[in-house]
């Protein structure tokens, strides 16, 4: 069996590049905490990260790569294969798409507990499954979660176009002299954004443009098909209300605005249930909850969204449904931060800044007296200090 593997992640390795890596969490899996997790979405590059982990680190004597749903693994333990591995001298062991494993929960505990001088890396598509085990592991396990790429890492990945990091806060003190620089650099800048909102945010795009989005909407699918059902043990009643709040939000073209009591009224089910739902949508990444910001806790949103734009653009195309701009411009704003909520001045309030999207021709006339504000605009740049380019947002750290 170690043969088999090994002959397997040799020719894995051999076709893995160095070309693109995504440092930030290759320097996760490089910790020296003995037992790191990567979650994300299906096709967001997470086996990717891990041979390249690898192929930077280690001698190949000294790992093991397979993957949980290698059909020639199926018949073995995951302990035993370790076991074997370590009498052989092996110091790393990484497992690739793990929640294809029953109890790979229970397993990993079990190796992590025999053998303190082993590194364990381990991969999950399925984000539901490895957070609710992840709680069992919470005192031995790092997790880290893939997100997809950002603009820039778009931009490198297909362009070989590197463009700097930027903090917020330079984006919002030095957009007149950034945007203009950048923009005036690269002729085809928009054309390239305008290209990432359909296609960019996961880097599956490099191997066929032109499945993309029968891809993304296979790998949707498979998580409302099969990981939210598996986990929350729902009847296929309730499994199809999921698939409405999909086709509320395409079907609503505008940025959808949540009124949870006719939601619940039209649905059949209760606050709590649906609340339950928008939560692990939330989870899944497929749709993004935006809520009111408070100090007190609070659980109903305001706005849904969906998580990216290709993921706007992908069901659109299913639906048959043309996109409306502005939900566009709100979701790709939305997608660039993990803490954002709805406000009534503007659209969007991000730690103290309040911000206003729209067209370059748009006014802006609710938030012109308001003290740290913004106006997002989609254009290629601005010389106007309260006026910055949308696609700028993409660059964030």
């Amino acid at each position: 069996m170690i043969n088999y593997i090994q002959n397997k992640q040799a020719r894995l390795i051999s076709a893995t590049t160095l070309d693109f890596t995504r440092e930030i969490y290759i320097e996760k899996l490089n910790s020296k905490n003995r037992l790191v997790g990567l979650v994300g979405q299906r096709g967001v590059g997470k086996t990717t990260l891990l041979l390249q982990y690898l192929k930077t680190y280690f001698k190949p004597t000294k790992y093991l790569y397979f993957s949980a749903d290698d059909v020639h693994i199926t018949d073995n333990s995951i302990y035993s294969i370790v076991e074997e591995f370590v009498i052989l001298g092996g110091k790393v062991i990484v497992i690739d798409e793990i929640h294809k494993y029953n109890n790979w929960a229970i397993e990993l505990k079990s190796i992590y507990d025999s053998y303190p001088e082993l590194l364990v890396r381990f991969s999950g598509s399925s984000m539901l499954n490895i957070l609710s085990e992840k709680y069992d592991l919470s005192r031995r396990c790092v997790i880290s979660h893939v997100k997809e790429l950002n603009f820039k890492e778009y931009l490198k990945l297909s362009n070989n176009i590197n463009f700097p990091e930027l903090s917020l806060e330079e984006i919002l003190s030095k957009s007149t002299q950034i945007s203009p620089d950048l923009a005036l650099s690269q002729a085809d800048l928009y054309k390239h954004f305008l290209k990432y909102l359909q296609i960019g945010s996961y880097p599956f795009f490099i191997e066929d443009e032109v499945e993309y989005k029968n891809k993304l909407f296979n790998a949707l699918d498979k998580i409302i098909n099969e990981d939210i059902p598996s986990l929350n043990k729902l009847d296929y009643s309730h499994l199809s209300i999921f698939k409405k709040i999909i086709a509320k939000l395409i079907y609503s073209r505008v940025p959808y605005k949540v009124n949870i009591t006719t939601l619940c009224k039209e649905f059949g089910i209760s606050h709590p249930t649906l609340n339950t739902y928008l939560n692990i949508y939330e989870q899944t990444k497929i749709i993004k909850p935006i809520k009111k910001y408070s100090t007190k806790l609070s659980l109903k949103p305001q706005k849904l969204l969906f998580g990216n734009t290709n993921i706007l653009h992908t069901y659109s195309n299913e639906f048959g449904v043309e996109i409306d701009i502005g939900t566009l411009r709100e979701t790709f704003f939305a997608s660039c931060f993990p803490n954002i909520y709805y406000s009534d001045i503007g659209d969007f309030k991000v730690g103290d800044y309040i911000f206003e999207i729209g067209g370059k021709n748009k006014s802006f006339k609710q938030i012109k007296d308001i003290s740290n504000s913004f106006a997002v605009i989609d254009t290629d740049y601005s010389l106007q200090q309260s006026k910055i380019p949308l696609w700028l947002f993409g660059l964030i750290k």
